[in-house]
Protein backbone atom coordinates (compact mmCIF):
# COMPACT_ATOMS: atom_id res chain seq x y z
CA UNK A 1 0.00 0.00 0.00
CA UNK A 2 1.32 3.40 -0.98
CA UNK A 3 0.23 5.14 2.25
CA UNK A 4 -1.04 4.25 5.72
CA UNK A 5 -4.54 2.81 5.84
CA UNK A 6 -6.06 5.76 7.74
CA UNK A 7 -4.53 8.26 5.32
CA UNK A 8 -5.68 6.27 2.30
CA UNK A 9 -9.20 6.04 3.70
CA UNK A 10 -9.43 9.79 4.24
CA UNK A 11 -8.14 10.81 0.80
CA UNK A 12 -10.46 8.27 -0.85
CA UNK A 13 -13.45 9.63 1.09
CA UNK A 14 -12.46 13.16 0.06
CA UNK A 15 -12.35 12.02 -3.57
CA UNK A 16 -15.84 10.48 -3.28
CA UNK A 17 -17.18 13.59 -1.52
CA UNK A 18 -15.86 15.79 -4.32
CA UNK A 19 -17.54 13.60 -6.93
CA UNK A 20 -20.92 13.72 -5.17
CA UNK A 21 -20.80 17.43 -4.32
CA UNK A 22 -19.78 18.36 -7.85
CA UNK A 23 -22.48 16.19 -9.41
CA UNK A 24 -25.09 17.67 -7.05
CA UNK A 25 -24.08 21.20 -8.05
CA UNK A 26 -24.37 20.35 -11.75
CA UNK A 27 -27.85 19.00 -11.00
CA UNK A 28 -28.72 22.17 -9.10
CA UNK A 29 -27.36 24.32 -11.93
CA UNK A 30 -29.89 22.96 -14.42
CA UNK A 31 -32.48 25.72 -14.71
CA UNK A 32 -34.84 24.38 -17.37
CA UNK A 33 -35.56 21.03 -19.01
CA UNK A 34 -37.64 21.61 -22.15
CA UNK A 35 -39.34 18.98 -24.27
CA UNK A 36 -39.64 20.46 -27.75
CA UNK A 37 -41.32 18.17 -30.28
CA UNK A 38 -40.01 15.11 -28.47
CA UNK A 39 -36.48 16.49 -28.09
CA UNK A 40 -35.33 17.22 -24.54
CA UNK A 41 -33.16 20.31 -24.20
CA UNK A 42 -31.31 21.18 -21.00
CA UNK A 43 -30.60 24.80 -20.13
CA UNK A 44 -28.19 26.05 -17.47
CA UNK A 45 -28.09 29.32 -15.67
CA UNK A 46 -25.20 31.62 -16.55
CA UNK A 47 -22.21 31.30 -14.21
CA UNK A 48 -21.28 34.11 -11.84
CA UNK A 49 -18.30 34.97 -14.07
CA UNK A 50 -20.42 35.12 -17.21
CA UNK A 51 -21.37 32.89 -20.10
CA UNK A 52 -19.67 29.55 -20.74
CA UNK A 53 -17.47 28.99 -23.79
CA UNK A 54 -19.75 28.81 -26.84
CA UNK A 55 -18.39 25.47 -28.03
CA UNK A 56 -19.80 22.00 -28.65
CA UNK A 57 -18.49 18.61 -29.74
CA UNK A 58 -14.94 18.63 -31.14
CA UNK A 59 -14.60 22.34 -30.35
CA UNK A 60 -15.15 21.63 -26.64
CA UNK A 61 -12.56 18.83 -26.78
CA UNK A 62 -10.08 21.20 -28.43
CA UNK A 63 -10.90 23.95 -25.92
CA UNK A 64 -9.95 21.76 -22.94
CA UNK A 65 -6.95 20.22 -24.72
CA UNK A 66 -5.52 23.64 -25.56
CA UNK A 67 -6.21 24.88 -22.02
CA UNK A 68 -4.32 21.89 -20.56
CA UNK A 69 -1.43 22.42 -22.98
CA UNK A 70 -1.14 26.15 -22.25
CA UNK A 71 -1.45 25.59 -18.51
CA UNK A 72 1.26 22.93 -18.55
CA UNK A 73 3.59 25.14 -20.59
CA UNK A 74 3.08 28.12 -18.27
CA UNK A 75 3.79 26.03 -15.16
CA UNK A 76 6.96 24.63 -16.71
CA UNK A 77 8.11 28.15 -17.62
CA UNK A 78 7.38 29.36 -14.08
CA UNK A 79 9.42 26.44 -12.71
CA UNK A 80 12.28 27.15 -15.13
CA UNK A 81 12.53 30.85 -14.30
CA UNK A 82 11.51 30.59 -10.64
CA UNK A 83 8.66 33.11 -10.91
CA UNK A 84 6.96 32.14 -7.66
CA UNK A 85 4.96 35.36 -7.40
CA UNK A 86 3.46 34.73 -10.85
CA UNK A 87 2.53 31.18 -9.82
CA UNK A 88 0.93 32.41 -6.61
CA UNK A 89 -1.11 35.09 -8.45
CA UNK A 90 -2.26 32.65 -11.13
CA UNK A 91 -3.14 30.04 -8.53
CA UNK A 92 -5.12 32.57 -6.48
CA UNK A 93 -7.19 33.69 -9.48
CA UNK A 94 -7.91 30.10 -10.54
CA UNK A 95 -9.05 29.19 -7.02
CA UNK A 96 -11.13 32.36 -6.64
CA UNK A 97 -13.01 32.00 -9.92
CA UNK A 98 -13.57 28.23 -9.62
CA UNK A 99 -14.93 28.47 -6.06
CA UNK A 100 -17.10 31.45 -7.00
CA UNK A 101 -18.63 29.46 -9.88
CA UNK A 102 -19.44 26.56 -7.53
CA UNK A 103 -20.96 28.78 -4.84
CA UNK A 104 -22.84 30.81 -7.44
CA UNK A 105 -25.06 27.80 -8.05
CA UNK A 106 -26.50 27.98 -4.52
CA UNK A 107 -26.21 31.67 -3.58
CA UNK A 108 -26.30 35.12 -5.14
CA UNK A 109 -23.37 36.48 -7.10
CA UNK A 110 -22.16 38.93 -4.46
CA UNK A 111 -21.86 36.33 -1.69
CA UNK A 112 -20.33 33.80 -4.05
CA UNK A 113 -17.56 36.26 -4.88
CA UNK A 114 -17.04 37.35 -1.27
CA UNK A 115 -16.79 33.81 0.09
CA UNK A 116 -14.74 32.69 -2.91
CA UNK A 117 -12.29 35.55 -2.33
CA UNK A 118 -11.95 34.76 1.39
CA UNK A 119 -11.44 31.05 0.78
CA UNK A 120 -8.84 31.77 -1.91
CA UNK A 121 -6.94 34.00 0.53
CA UNK A 122 -7.08 31.32 3.22
CA UNK A 123 -5.83 28.73 0.75
CA UNK A 124 -2.80 30.86 -0.09
CA UNK A 125 -1.94 32.51 3.22
CA UNK A 126 -3.54 30.47 6.04
CA UNK A 127 -3.24 27.04 4.57
CA UNK A 128 -3.88 23.83 6.47
CA UNK A 129 -5.31 20.43 5.60
CA UNK A 130 -8.90 21.56 6.22
CA UNK A 131 -8.88 24.76 4.16
CA UNK A 132 -6.79 23.08 1.45
CA UNK A 133 -9.14 20.16 0.87
CA UNK A 134 -12.37 22.13 1.38
CA UNK A 135 -11.32 24.56 -1.33
CA UNK A 136 -10.26 21.69 -3.59
CA UNK A 137 -13.75 20.17 -3.35
CA UNK A 138 -15.31 23.49 -4.34
CA UNK A 139 -12.75 24.20 -7.06
CA UNK A 140 -13.37 21.03 -9.03
CA UNK A 141 -17.09 21.34 -8.50
CA UNK A 142 -16.93 24.82 -10.02
CA UNK A 143 -14.85 23.61 -12.95
CA UNK A 144 -17.40 20.87 -13.58
CA UNK A 145 -20.33 23.29 -13.47
CA UNK A 146 -18.50 25.37 -16.07
CA UNK A 147 -17.57 22.56 -18.48
CA UNK A 148 -20.28 19.88 -18.32
CA UNK A 149 -22.84 21.81 -20.45
CA UNK A 150 -20.41 22.15 -23.39
CA UNK A 151 -19.73 18.41 -23.73
CA UNK A 152 -21.68 15.48 -25.12
CA UNK A 153 -21.15 11.80 -24.30
CA UNK A 154 -18.92 10.96 -27.26
CA UNK A 155 -16.52 13.82 -26.76
CA UNK A 156 -16.24 13.42 -23.01
CA UNK A 157 -15.27 9.78 -23.64
CA UNK A 158 -12.68 11.03 -26.13
CA UNK A 159 -11.43 13.51 -23.52
CA UNK A 160 -10.93 10.76 -20.93
CA UNK A 161 -8.97 8.61 -23.36
CA UNK A 162 -6.80 11.51 -24.53
CA UNK A 163 -6.05 12.69 -20.99
CA UNK A 164 -5.21 9.12 -19.93
CA UNK A 165 -2.69 8.76 -22.77
CA UNK A 166 -1.22 12.16 -21.96
CA UNK A 167 -0.98 11.27 -18.26
CA UNK A 168 0.96 8.07 -19.02
CA UNK A 169 3.34 9.95 -21.28
CA UNK A 170 3.80 12.82 -18.80
CA UNK A 171 4.57 10.51 -15.87
CA UNK A 172 6.42 7.61 -17.47
CA UNK A 173 8.12 9.16 -20.50
CA UNK A 174 8.71 12.92 -20.23
CA UNK A 175 8.24 12.91 -16.42
CA UNK A 176 7.24 16.58 -16.52
CA UNK A 177 4.09 15.73 -14.55
CA UNK A 178 6.28 14.54 -11.69
CA UNK A 179 8.30 17.73 -11.92
CA UNK A 180 5.17 19.86 -11.71
CA UNK A 181 3.77 17.87 -8.77
CA UNK A 182 7.03 18.23 -6.84
CA UNK A 183 7.15 21.96 -7.58
CA UNK A 184 3.58 22.49 -6.40
CA UNK A 185 4.15 20.50 -3.22
CA UNK A 186 7.33 22.41 -2.36
CA UNK A 187 5.63 25.74 -3.10
CA UNK A 188 2.80 24.80 -0.70
CA UNK A 189 0.30 25.48 -3.50
CA UNK A 190 -0.69 22.04 -4.71
CA UNK A 191 -3.64 21.59 -7.08
CA UNK A 192 -5.24 18.39 -5.85
CA UNK A 193 -6.32 16.56 -2.73
CA UNK A 194 -3.58 16.27 -0.12
CA UNK A 195 -3.25 14.63 3.28
CA UNK A 196 0.02 15.10 5.20
CA UNK A 197 1.07 12.44 7.70
CA UNK A 198 4.03 11.36 9.78
CA UNK A 199 5.67 8.23 8.53
CA UNK A 200 5.33 5.28 10.90
CA UNK A 201 3.04 7.37 13.11
CA UNK A 202 -0.01 7.57 10.90
CA UNK A 203 -2.30 10.49 10.25
CA UNK A 204 -1.73 13.84 11.88
CA UNK A 205 -4.52 16.39 11.89
CA UNK A 206 -2.26 19.01 13.41
CA UNK A 207 -2.85 22.34 11.69
CA UNK A 208 0.46 24.14 11.10
CA UNK A 209 0.70 27.85 11.85
CA UNK A 210 2.78 28.32 8.73
CA UNK A 211 1.48 27.20 5.34
CA UNK A 212 3.75 24.19 4.97
CA UNK A 213 3.01 20.50 4.69
CA UNK A 214 6.61 19.43 4.19
CA UNK A 215 8.72 21.47 6.59
CA UNK A 216 9.05 18.87 9.32
CA UNK A 217 11.15 15.80 8.72
CA UNK A 218 9.48 12.47 8.16
CA UNK A 219 6.27 14.19 7.07
CA UNK A 220 4.90 12.70 3.85
CA UNK A 221 1.96 13.61 1.65
CA UNK A 222 -0.76 11.46 0.18
CA UNK A 223 -1.79 13.34 -2.96
CA UNK A 224 -4.25 12.99 -5.79
CA UNK A 225 -3.79 15.42 -8.65
CA UNK A 226 -6.47 17.88 -9.64
CA UNK A 227 -7.04 16.37 -13.06
CA UNK A 228 -7.56 12.94 -11.51
CA UNK A 229 -10.38 14.44 -9.47
CA UNK A 230 -11.90 16.79 -12.05
CA UNK A 231 -12.11 14.66 -15.20
CA UNK A 232 -14.19 11.78 -13.75
CA UNK A 233 -16.49 14.39 -12.24
CA UNK A 234 -16.93 16.07 -15.62
CA UNK A 235 -17.63 12.66 -17.14
CA UNK A 236 -20.30 11.74 -14.59
CA UNK A 237 -21.92 15.16 -15.04
CA UNK A 238 -22.13 14.70 -18.81
CA UNK A 239 -23.55 11.19 -18.34
CA UNK A 240 -26.19 12.60 -15.97
CA UNK A 241 -27.30 15.12 -18.58
CA UNK A 242 -27.27 12.42 -21.26
CA UNK A 243 -29.61 10.32 -19.12
CA UNK A 244 -31.95 13.29 -18.71
CA UNK A 245 -32.01 13.75 -22.48
CA UNK A 246 -32.87 10.05 -22.77
CA UNK A 247 -35.96 10.68 -20.66
CA UNK A 248 -34.93 10.04 -17.04
CA UNK A 249 -36.05 12.40 -14.30
CA UNK A 250 -33.47 14.73 -12.78
CA UNK A 251 -33.32 12.71 -9.56
CA UNK A 252 -33.06 9.34 -11.30
CA UNK A 253 -30.32 10.62 -13.60
CA UNK A 254 -28.38 11.96 -10.61
CA UNK A 255 -28.64 8.66 -8.73
CA UNK A 256 -27.56 6.61 -11.74
CA UNK A 257 -24.66 8.94 -12.56
CA UNK A 258 -23.55 8.57 -8.93
CA UNK A 259 -22.71 4.96 -9.78
CA UNK A 260 -19.77 6.34 -11.77
CA UNK A 261 -18.65 8.22 -8.67
CA UNK A 262 -18.59 4.92 -6.76
CA UNK A 263 -16.79 2.92 -9.45
CA UNK A 264 -14.12 5.58 -9.95
CA UNK A 265 -13.65 5.78 -6.18
CA UNK A 266 -13.12 2.01 -6.06
CA UNK A 267 -10.68 2.29 -8.98
CA UNK A 268 -8.65 4.99 -7.21
CA UNK A 269 -8.71 2.94 -4.01
CA UNK A 270 -7.26 0.01 -5.93
CA UNK A 271 -4.49 2.23 -7.25
CA UNK A 272 -3.56 3.35 -3.74
CA UNK A 273 -3.66 -0.21 -2.41
CA UNK A 274 -1.46 -1.76 -5.09
CA UNK A 275 0.89 1.18 -5.70
CA UNK A 276 4.35 1.10 -4.13
CA UNK A 277 5.70 3.71 -1.75
CA UNK A 278 7.70 6.64 -3.13
CA UNK A 279 6.73 5.95 -6.74
CA UNK A 280 4.64 8.08 -9.08
CA UNK A 281 1.80 6.58 -11.07
CA UNK A 282 -0.48 8.06 -13.76
CA UNK A 283 -3.91 7.86 -12.15
CA UNK A 284 -6.04 8.81 -15.15
CA UNK A 285 -5.90 5.40 -16.91
CA UNK A 286 -7.23 3.77 -13.73
CA UNK A 287 -9.81 6.53 -13.26
CA UNK A 288 -10.95 6.13 -16.88
CA UNK A 289 -11.45 2.39 -16.38
CA UNK A 290 -13.57 3.20 -13.33
CA UNK A 291 -15.64 5.64 -15.41
CA UNK A 292 -16.20 3.10 -18.18
CA UNK A 293 -17.20 0.35 -15.73
CA UNK A 294 -19.66 2.73 -14.07
CA UNK A 295 -21.19 3.67 -17.40
CA UNK A 296 -21.54 0.01 -18.41
CA UNK A 297 -23.35 -0.68 -15.13
CA UNK A 298 -25.74 2.17 -15.93
CA UNK A 299 -26.40 0.69 -19.38
CA UNK A 300 -27.20 -2.67 -17.78
CA UNK A 301 -29.59 -1.01 -15.33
Amino acid sequence: MKHDLNVTTIIILLFLLTQIVGLALVKEDISVINNINGTIIIEHQETVIGARPQTTGAESFAYVAVAVAIGTLLVLLIIKFGKMHLWKAWFFLAVFFAISIALGVIMNKRWAFIIGFVLALLKIYRRNILTHNLTEILMYSGLTVLLVPIFDLFWVFALLIAISIYDMYAVWKSKHMIKMAQFQTKSNLFAGLMIPYKEHKGLTLQLPEKPSFTKKKKVKNAILGGGDVAFPLIFSGVVMEHLIIQGLSLTSAFLQASIISLTTTIAVLGLFIFAKKDKFYPAMPTVTIGCIIGYLIILII
